[in-house]
């Protein structure tokens, strides 16, 4: 099945972008029964890259934009796109079609993830730096930010006193829905129970009130060690979620970090996630024995191994698992091939893994079987990029990121 035509496209992202009312639902849009890509691809030589990505026949690749530390994406209605440089403190505008890259604001402390929502009958750019979460009024056209409005502060970040200037995944993640916003508040460390003592909790996802200051707040759900690619699934009002799990996982069978079961141990997470949802972390782990589908629970050899601390067997099961230490980030909807994830790829398995663009196509409101999209970012002896994000183009194509070599790649179907 091709892509569908540019209107239909149109209409998809015109919808996803909108926001919508908790109730009733939007109309369905879920792509399902999609043929996905599969493991047909070939070669293509990137213009203006001195690489080769493997793609899907009949795609084609191209830079799109160079932006150093390029991290999480938002295509805008105008054509243009915001890029996320939390090391330098800023987001970048790219004007439609490619041109040259500008500062689109500053001042935030590490700017992380972007949406566009319509709240109040208006259309607001919703930005997360470390400590807070601003929405900025969006101007089609506009070469810069306008007055931000800070929607939620305080947000725990490297700067409390217990942490010692020490925050392992301080970045956030958001999604709105309507008039509610998710915030993903991701573990300081590995593996540590004190996070979960915290308030507000760590390794959890919060949500808030996407036009208030501060109001609104409740636990959504915990367990999730690092919550990344908050997204809504188009035509639902549910919350899905990749997360990046544990590393150097005690095997409980020996007592040991066995290579071969750190290297395996324990999956990925691709979740829908549940209202009072226990996902886990620190104290259980997915087990993955019995396949990535529905995966229940094992109590953890260092910090559940009596299954004092948590009972594994009420844990919520995860929907489907993605290849240990693959560290997805990036998760979007896109017609026809379902959920397209960034894998940022692995630091510490013996064989490297992930390093790609995948996607699960959608089915019955589910995800279908993984697909590999784009491959070849890996080279014999290091990676030469590293997907971070995934933006869909009004015209079906498809916008990468990369922090590695600082680039933002456009991968185009075939005309349809």
């Amino acid at each position: 099945m091709r892509p569908a035509g540019p209107l239909a496209l149109l209409a998809l992202l015109a919808t996803l972008l909108a926001g919508c009312t908790k109730a009733p639902a939007p109309p369905e849009l879920a792509p399902t029964g999609n043929v996905s890509p599969g493991t047909g691809l070939a070669p293509v030589p990137i213009e203006g890259a001195d690489h080769t990505v493997n793609l899907p026949k009949g795609w084609t690749a191209a830079v799109y934009a160079r932006v150093s530390n390029a991290r999480f994406l938002l295509a805008l209605p105008d054509g243009a796109v915001l890029v996320s440089q939390p090391s330098v403190g800023q987001v970048t505008r790219v004007p439609a079609g490619g041109g040259e890259p500008a500062t689109f604001l500053s001042g935030l402390d590490r700017p992380h993830d972007l949406v566009l929502a319509t709240v109040g009958g208006r259309q607001w750019i919703y930005v997360s730096a470390v400590d807070r979460v601003v929405r900025y009024p969006y101007v089609a056209g506009a070469a810069t930010a306008g007055a931000a409005e800070v929607i939620v502060d305080g947000l725990p970040d490297d700067s409390l006193p217990e942490l010692g200037g020490k925050y392992g995944h301080v970045l956030k993640n958001i999604a709105v829905d309507g008039d509610t916003l998710y915030v993903s508040i991701a573990s300081t460390c590995n593996a540590c129970a004190s996070d979960t003592r915290s308030d507000p909790i760590r390794g959890a996802v919060y949500r808030w009130d996407a036009a208030g200051h501060n109001a609104g707040k409740a636990l959504v759900a915990k367990g999730l060690r690092n919550a990344e690619g908050l997204a809504i699934a188009p035509g639902t009002h549910d919350l899905w979620v990749v997360v990046n799990n544990r590393d150097n996982i005690i095997d409980p069978a020996t007592g040991r970090k066995d290579t071969a079961y750190v290297d395996n141990h324990p999956p990925e997470e691709f979740i829908k996630v549940r209202q009072g949802g226990f996902y886990g972390w620190p104290f259980c782990n997915p087990n993955p024995d019995g396949g990535l589908r529905d995966m229940p629970f094992q109590r953890d050899h260092e910090l559940n191994r009596d299954g004092a601390a948590a009972d594994c067997a009420t844990a919520t099961p995860v929907d489907v698992g993605i290849q240990a230490h693959s560290a997805p980030l990036g998760l979007t909807f896109v017609p026809d091939l379902g959920a397209v994830i960034a894998l940022h790829g692995s630091w510490n398995r013996s064989e490297p893994t992930g390093y790609k663009v995948i996607n699960f196509p959608w089915v019955d409101g589910r995800p279908g079987d993984q697909h590999d999209l784009a491959t070849g970012f890996l080279g014999a002896e290091s990676p030469w990029a590293r997907p971070v994000d995934i933006a869909l183009l009004a015209d079906g194509s498809l916008l990468v990121s990369d922090d590695l070599g600082g680039n933002v790649f456009r991968f185009a179907p075939p005309p349809g």
